[in-house]
């Protein structure tokens, strides 16, 4: 008895109910509450004016982000925290709600109601995430910039500061902006964003949006099956070895090898897991979001990501954890 009395569900009651939590988070988004209380609405009952919805559907969504720690509370009074107030206000050059759009999508939504079944055969077969030409990835281009931003410029800190002329080839560039960032930090650099078509298109109004237009021309195509060409100093592999497994990643790096110049640097940018595969949590973690939307897809710790790239060419690895989920590995020619 003393052991059961000791025992606690909480875990499980927070576990079960997360979707609550998640649609709250989407509806807040949806009705700009955090930006409606950003710009002075406080009350329920101003909220509900500015979000144009009745006072008890705000009053209650307001107490429940309360509970997990989105708002304040003081008598009637809501306000943002610090966090809320830097990435869930659209007046913040910080803002990230955008990512919802992608990240609440009813196809990645739709994986975790099948997971069960891709457990029992240990891998999707059918309407993958990687399939040719996926509309999901032009949806992702135009909600991901944010949140991806924080680790463009680390990558553009890592490799330094440059006055020559340099090539930069962005793989699977989806937003592009990696190469972009690059382009911004240097004068001379010419980019070229390969990706699918559709995809490509955001790309490059991201490029023209920026600055680096001039600079920026694509390369549409299957990463697998395009020409690269040659003479790259730089090629940016970003999000991307995740989808595949070991054996298709080497033979993709092997490619990237041969398009560097001697010297070329390979930038890697991936969810690293510890090699107990249990942390940090959200890196440790996408191996099961790897697992619900690809066939053979997974997060992969630095030994393993090293490996694929002596076995590809490479012949120095080093490994840059970022601040927050993400890590960079360098590999050079």
């Amino acid at each position: 008895m003393t052991e059961l009395a000791a025992a606690s569900p909480d875990l499980y009651f927070d576990t079960i109910f997360a979707y609550q939590r998640a649609g709250a988070l989407k509806s807040a988004l949806e009705l700009n509450l955090f930006t409606a209380m950003d710009e002075g609405a406080h009350t329920a009952e101003e909220l509900a004016g500015r979000c144009r919805a009745p006072v008890r559907g705000i009053r209650i969504l307001c107490d429940y982000l309360t509970t997990i720690g989105f708002l304040t509370k003081s008598a009637d009074r809501y306000d943002l925290t610090a966090d809320t107030a830097t990435f869930l206000s659209r007046r913040s050059p910080a803002y990230l709600g955008g990512t919802a759009e992608f990240l609440y999508s009813p196809k990645l939504t739709g994986y975790f109601t099948r997971l069960t079944d891709t457990i029992r055969r240990g891998r999707l077969e059918d309407d993958t995430m990687v399939a040719d030409e996926n509309p999901e990835w032009v949806q992702f281009a135009r909600a991901m910039v944010p949140m991806m931003m924080p680790a463009a410029q680390a990558i553009a800190d890592l490799l330094g500061t440059q006055t020559a002329p340099m090539r930069v080839l962005d793989l699977a560039a989806g937003h592009g902006i990696f190469g972009i960032v690059l382009a911004q930090r240097h004068p001379q650099a010419e980019v070229v964003a390969q990706d699918w078509a559709s995809v490509l298109e955001v790309a490059t109004e991201h490029a023209h949006a920026m600055g680096v237009g001039d600079r920026h021309r694509t390369l549409p195509g299957s990463a697998f099956d395009v020409d690269y060409g040659t003479g790259y100093d730089v090629v940016l592999v970003t999000n991307f070895l995740h989808h595949f497994n070991v054996g298709t990643n080497v033979g993709l790096l092997r490619k990237v090898h041969g398009a560097l110049v001697p010297g070329g640097r390979v930038v890697v940018l991936e969810f690293v897991p510890n090699e107990d595969r249990i942390s940090p949590p959200m890196a440790a973690r996408f191996s099961l979001t790897m697992l619900s939307n690809t066939p053979e897809g997974d997060a992969y710790t630095f030994s393993q990501l090293r490996r694929m790239l002596l076995d590809a060419g490479f012949r120095e690895t080093t490994l840059h954890p970022l601040p927050g989920a993400h890590s960079v590995v360098l590999g050079v020619k």
